[in-house]
């Protein structure tokens, strides 16, 4: 059935979610030979830190059992060879595999196995079923628990799992799936293999690189992993990625709490690096939006403003942001249109002759302010009307605020933010405050980042924390 000199069922009881920063407390293993024949392995793991209660709780395992157990290291070098030359088998893989990496990292080793999740096996095998989770499984194929949150006994079921799969599947339906899930992606001729290997399956920021360092690339997703992997997978069927993987030497990823993070860290270093492969969140040079101001006959008239000469971030009565002055005048005319307002009003047509109609009242597409045929004040209101849907909205704190993000990992992130402005990601105090004494007087304005924010705000998606000016007002604040 496959080509590997065993199969390993293999489970893992942890401290907690996070394979950084929580340790591995039992290991439990089925190991079936080439031959048929099933050998059983099981041992606590001193996780040399304490479990938590509600972890004890569920896996009946307590400091008190693991005291006297091998720590990790102890136990990697009989681990790796029970694991050579093997297909490592087990219920959402990537959480028991990127434990054992990590552990075996710590421990001065490395461990690389191809691996078969058998809940994407289990997926594929029965598209129809909603439910692929373990509880699940054992009550649809009949399976026999002998105890459940134990590694070995969960092992044991991931055994009998694959026997019921195979009884019930045509076999080469079952061979054929299980070739496709164990199938690596056509990785660029530069890239390494194992440069994939660590890739964990969060949100983040992946970033390609070319010969000599040439930023190629900058993506990010809430599922870093499924992203990257999606460029190998599909490189045959878009010319674009298959010009673009064909140039990739390197690759590297920036984790983050979540999404927001994710889309703020990537507008931030596609300006910062320009990627030739990025077309869309590149930096505005002529950035510009439409101010309403006053005349000096009273009377208020869109002008276009710069952001490299107006601080947005604090400016009143703007609305749209534009990539260029083209940009910018083609939309005003659209909206000039469809709510006939005055070319000449607006500032986008010149009269050559006094009280001369403008173009829009000779086709009936003007009220007629331009002659007299509408009050000011009534077209002013319809201008602001016409506009309400553009508007700016003006940075709604005094100083600068940290958008705390949290993760499912525990992972907190605190964006800081100024007048709009992405100054960067915090994960400890001193880092926050590096952030803010580096800020430049005036930021730049930048246009992706500000919709970013604006909808994560009005959404009330992340905690707000308004930040002094300086550490001494925070602490005399204390």
């Amino acid at each position: 059935m496959t080509n590997y000199e065993k199969l390993v069922f293999i489970d893992l009881e942890t401290t907690g979610t996070n394979p950084v920063l929580d340790r591995i407390t039992e290991i439990g293993i089925v190991e079936v030979g080439a031959t048929g024949a099933v050998t059983r392995w099981s041992t606590l793991v001193n996780p040399e830190i304490s479990i938590p209660p509600f972890v004890q709780t569920l896996t009946g395992i307590d400091d008190a059992m693991v005291r006297n157990a091998p720590v990790f290291s102890e136990i990697a070098e009989a681990l790796a060879a029970r694991l050579q030359d093997s297909l490592f088998i087990a219920h959402n893989a990537r959480f028991d595999y990127g434990f054992l990496r990590n552990a075996f990292k710590a421990a001065g080793g490395g461990l690389r196995c191809e691996v078969l999740c058998t809940v994407k096996l289990s997926r594929k095998l029965f598209p129809e079923e909603p439910k692929h989770n373990l509880d699940i499984l054992i009550e649809r194929h009949g399976l026999v628990p002998d105890g459940r949150h134990r590694a070995l006994a969960d092992a044991d079921l991931l055994w009998q799992l694959w026997t019921k799969l195979i009884a019930r599947t045509a076999p080469e339906i079952f061979e054929q799936t299980v070739k496709l899930l164990l199938q690596r992606p056509s990785l660029p001729t530069h890239l390494a293999p194992e440069s994939l290997d660590d890739i964990p399956d969060t949100p983040g920021v992946y970033l390609f690189y070319g010969e000599n360092g040439m930023p190629l690339y900058v993506g990010k997703s809430v599922h870093l992993r499924q992203r990257v992997l999606s460029h190998f997978n599909a490189d045959h069927r878009l010319y674009k990625d298959m010009r673009m993987s064909s140039q990739i030497h390197r690759l590297e990823w920036r984790e983050t709490a979540g999404e927001i993070g994710a889309l703020l860290l990537e507008a931030q270093l596609v300006k910062d690096m320009q990627p030739i492969h990025n077309r869309v969140l590149r930096r505005q040079r002529e950035l510009c939006a439409w101010q309403l101001r006053t005349t000096a006959a009273g009377h208020l008239q869109p002008v276009l403003a710069y952001a490299n000469e107006l601080d947005f971030g604090r400016a009143d009565r703007l609305y749209g942001l534009f990539s260029s002055r083209r940009n910018a005048e083609a939309t005003l005319r659209e909206l000039a249109e469809s709510h006939q307002l005055c070319l000449v009003t607006l500032g986008l047509e010149n009269r050559t002759q006094a009280n001369k109609p403008c173009f829009g009242r000779q086709l009936r597409r003007c009220h007629g302010a331009c002659v007299g045929g509408e009050e000011i004040g009534m077209h002013q209101a319809r201008l602001e009307t016409a506009l309400d849907s553009l508007r700016i909205k003006t940075w709604p704190y005094k100083a600068a605020v940290g958008l705390i993000e949290s993760g499912a990992d525990g992972r907190h992130d605190v964006h800081v933010i100024h007048n709009w402005c992405y100054l960067g990601s915090a994960r400890s105090e001193d880092d926050l405050w590096n952030l803010l004494s580096k800020t430049p007087a005036r930021p730049a304005f930048d246009m992706d980042t500000y919709k970013i924010l604006s909808r994560a705000l009005e959404r009330r998606q992340l905690q707000v924390r308004v930040l002094p000016e300086s550490r001494r007002l925070a602490a005399d604040a204390a």
